[in-house]
């Protein structure tokens, strides 16, 4: 006689809000197995009865074919005694205790959603908000967790008869869809111009509208699915001119959203890596060279002084509808004015938008995370994925971290690029990109956002990490924080966090050898009160060590450097570059500097300050009107190189420093002899990368880490693998920014493995 048994299955993972329970349904019904499956507050927990083979095999496919969009992290398989169950049954969530499972991000509208809003036999025919299990908003929606439709903004709309049918049906896509909505009970579009008067358009022709205002040369803010975006004809010179005016943003070049991938392959050459980034579940911006660009958008106003393009095709039902109608590739940026945070609320987009966009598309879903549209770029020899901003469909889940602690450690992260991480549980949350601490209202969602994770976990953090720098908001927040929930604080070194981070990606705490960081960026508080930037650390086992960095030069005008390449250039500069100089500066301004140059006590070793010197001697960029563009323009001038033919600036000096001065002036050399700029720059970032592999020998290491805004530079990370992939083993940030982003993380990272090990 064959006996029946009851097993219980647990498994964590992203497995909430990615169709997990009606798949794990369907496939214990194939298998003719009864039992339950629900949610819980760690992840899916699964109740069944049957033969024991028949138990096992319905495990082994489903943990080995799990939905599409799911992320199994652990699964476990225990016997118990056996119950009995007339059927199998998906059952509503319950909560029993604080929540322990990673969030779930947003997903990029799926192919058969995009069907379904093609065929006008379907019922969802030209419905924006069109998701099913496997694709739309997540974490934009999230109000609390465990992942169910009364847990999200979506509640506020019930579902019809229609939709209750397929939540309810097995074999439909929609089986327990915690987004199902339809154009009977679902969320509204419509259309106002910026004095407020409301526009009439059917739901089969609205969009038709907004194409037709696109044509015409006007700006539309459209509230997408994780907020405003402020749009408008990227062919259209005139008018991508009047948005950068009134988004106050001069140069900072603009994304653009394709209608599809044909059209783009039309326009810009894709290799494989782009396609992959393009069109996966996460659709973020994608950086493409446009070599040989065959279209029509206009470049110099789009992206000006720039060889490549930021692009992303349609990931939400309402832009997927807009493409449909569109016959050209518009601007699509975050819809806020230049350094604010991006806007979600209708009221509060009319306000702040109303003298920008000549029009609103708006709806009526509370958005209730705000995220801005992650970007990416690949190298070009190599392929390395550099991730510039991580944002929307990454945050606010990480899976890489190898934690241990019992402890709640909240990391409020830098100033520039801020985010916060978060360990409450078994998991480690990194939030999306926030922004600039100096905007108030960037400071104000910072905020809100640290208090929402820590009411959403249900956890006061019993340790605060902040950044070191003493007048950081994020460090002066952290500080009245530690206070408040009567918890310890540690300010930790900004580059110790950067290099922190790294070693936290590849796991490489765990090895004994020792690794050598490499930590370049624009600024960072030093442990020796100068502006750190240019830093090679050395790791062993529990310790962080400073072993060299380029020599000091002089920080001058406080952060007014940063925002102007020429003041670095004056600081490096010696007596045979006064003729440049004196280009650039006023007698007045020249007497003033060169006096505060002989009375100055504050140095910094910045490699991104370095950057901005080079930019400024090529005449390049004299002043940055966004963060880093010195450097982007750089970069910008290569179009290839061979490493055969490049040469070095300068070498390490037996003292173990980089000699930064001596370093600019063989370039100037070079600017006098009249060599080109794609000769120098070149040359530079060769020098910079062998710099490298010089300290490397130095300190006799095989392992190199590399963090730091500077690596956002991938012509740079291309020759530094070049040069030591087959020699050395290189470690880059790849599932995190290596700009300031990663510091939350680093801090993390660091408490846990260099100050409570």
């Amino acid at each position: 006689m064959l006996i029946q048994k009851t097993y219980k299955i647990s498994i964590s993972g992203q497995v909430q809000g990615v169709g997990f329970r009606p798949y794990v349904y369907s496939l214990a019904t194939e298998f003719l197995l009864t039992g339950t499956v629900s949610n819980n507050e760690e992840g899916v927990i699964i109740f069944v009865s049957g033969l024991k083979k028949v138990i096992f095999n319905f495990y082994d496919k489903l943990i080995q074919s799990p939905p599409p969009v799911s992320i199994i992290n652990d699964s476990r398989i225990n016997q118990i005694e056996y119950r009995f169950f007339d059927e199998f049954k998906i059952m509503p969530s319950k909560k029993s205790s604080r929540l322990n499972l990673p969030l779930t991000p947003d997903f990029a509208i799926c192919d058969n959603c995009k069907n379904d809003m093609h065929n006008p036999k379907n019922r969802r025919f030209d419905y924006p908000f069109t998701t099913c299990v496997n694709c739309g908003p997540r974490w934009a929606i999230t109000e609390t967790f465990p992942f169910e439709r009364n847990h999200t903004s979506i509640d506020d709309f019930p579902m019809c008869e229609a939709c209750v049918e397929e939540y309810t049906k097995p074999i439909d896509r929609r089986f327990h869809s915690q987004t199902n909505t339809c154009q009977t009970c679902g969320i509204k579009l419509f259309l106002v111009d910026n004095s407020g008067y409301k526009l009439e358009a059917s739901k089969h022709t609205l969009f038709k509208k907004v194409a037709n205002i696109l044509s015409d040369g006007n700006i539309i803010a459209i509230k997408n699915t994780s907020g405003y975006l402020l749009c408008c004809n990227a062919e259209n010179e005139h008018v991508v001119q009047e948005l950068r005016d009134k988004k106050n943003r001069p140069h900072k070049p603009f994304a653009v959203l394709y209608p599809s991938l044909d059209f783009l392959k039309k326009e810009l050459q894709l290799n494989e890596p782009h396609v992959k980034s393009l069109t996966s579940t996460e659709r973020p911006i994608t950086i493409i060279p446009f070599n040989n660009y065959k279209g029509n958008i206009a470049i110099h106003k789009v992206a000006p002084g720039l060889s490549q393009l930021g692009v992303m095709l349609p990931y939400s039902g309402i832009l997927q509808l807009l493409a449909n109608e569109l016959s050209f590739p518009i601007v699509a940026t975050s819809g806020n004015i230049h350094g604010s945070p991006i806007i979600s609320k209708n009221d509060k987009a009319f306000e702040k938008l109303k003298e920008v966009a000549d029009y609103f598309l708006q709806h009526n879903l509370k958005v209730t995370h705000p995220q801005d549209d992650s970007v990416v770029k690949l190298s070009n020899k190599f392929k390395e994925k550099v991730l510039f901003r991580r944002s929307r469909g990454y945050a606010p889940n990480y899976f890489n971290a190898s934690i241990n602690s019992d402890k709640k450690i909240i990391a409020l992260g830098a100033h520039l690029k801020s985010s916060i991480a978060f360990y409450p549980n078994n998991y480690l949350y990194i939030s999306q990109y926030l922004g600039n601490l100096d905007n108030y209202d960037v400071y104000e969602r910072f905020t809100k956002t640290t208090l929402h994770f820590i009411d959403l976990f249900e956890q006061k953090p019993n340790v605060v990490l902040v950044d070191k720098h003493p007048t950081y908001h994020s460090t002066l927040y952290g500080i009245e924080l530690a206070q408040q929930h009567d918890a310890e604080l540690f300010k930790i070194q900004h580059h110790k966090a950067h290099f922190a981070s790294v070693l936290g990606e590849h796991n490489l705490f765990t090895f004994h050898e020792p690794v050598l960081g490499v930590i370049w960026d624009g600024t960072g508080y030093g442990d020796d009160g100068h502006i750190w930037g240019g830093e090679f650390f050395k790791y062993q086992p529990h310790k962080i060590e400073r072993v060299s960095h380029f020599e000091y030069f002089n920080w001058l005008a406080g952060d007014k450097m940063s925002k102007a390449p020429k003041l670095s250039l004056l600081s490096l500069s010696n007596s045979d570059m006064q003729s440049v100089l004196k280009d650039k500066f006023s007698d007045e301004e020249l007497t003033i500097y060169q006096s505060l140059k002989k009375n100055n006590k504050l140095k910094t070793s910045s490699v991104g300050r370095l950057f901005d010197a080079v930019a400024s001697l090529l005449n390049i960029c004299d002043i940055n009107t966004y963060e880093g563009e010195a450097a982007i323009l750089l970069e910008n001038y290569i179009t290839d190189y061979n490493l055969d033919d490049c040469k070095l600036y300068c070498s390490i000096l037996d003292k173990n420093l980089i000699p930064t001065e001596k370093l600019l002036y063989n370039l100037h050399l070079d600017v006098k002899e009249g060599h080109s700029k794609q000769y120098i720059i070149t040359n530079f970032l060769y020098t910079l990368a062998s710099i490298i592999f010089q300290m490397a020998s130095h300190q006799k290491v095989k392992k190199i880490a590399c963090s730091g805004g500077v690596f956002q530079n991938t012509t740079l990370i291309d020759m530094i693998k070049e040069i030591g992939e087959n020699k050395y083993k290189l470690y880059f940030n790849r599932n995190l920014a290596p700009n300031d982003e990663n510091i939350s993380f680093g801090q993390i990272m660091y408490y846990l493995h260099c100050l409570n090990s």
